[in-house]
């Protein structure tokens, strides 16, 4: 399991924080097209810390913003059914935190199995 994500698809969990995932309607053109511009934003964030460029680093940023918020990752929450936002939140904090801790046990028990296999 490289992110547990939650039953209903809206987030992933990273470090027990809940990361709201992208938004499953964008058509597969569109979310590759705005994964690309992220990732280049992301580097432009990169080549402006490395060159100390702080007018550079705000710009890319806002790109980095905007192509989040294009992809449902930030902004307005993408689900219609009202349901509140949880994103950055941790997940033992939220309507989700049975679901996490027995996730959160069951890996913990399949560590236990895997060093004791050593």
């Amino acid at each position: 399991m490289r992110h547990p994500v939650t039953p209903d698809r809206r987030y992933f969990v990273v470090r027990g924080r809940l990361w709201r995932c992208s938004n499953p309607a964008l058509p597969d053109a569109e979310r590759d097209r705005l994964t690309r511009e992220l990732m280049q934003a992301r580097s432009a964030v990169g080549r402006a810390l490395r060159a100390g460029d702080t007018a550079a680093e705000r710009d890319a940023r806002g790109q980095v913003h905007a192509a989040k918020c294009a992809l449902g990752e930030r902004g307005e929450p993408w689900w219609t059914d009202g349901a509140p936002d949880y994103n950055r939140r941790l997940a033992r904090n939220t309507p989700y935190a049975d679901w996490y801790a027995a996730i959160s046990s069951a890996e913990i028990d399949e560590a236990k199995g895997a060093s004791s296999m050593r």
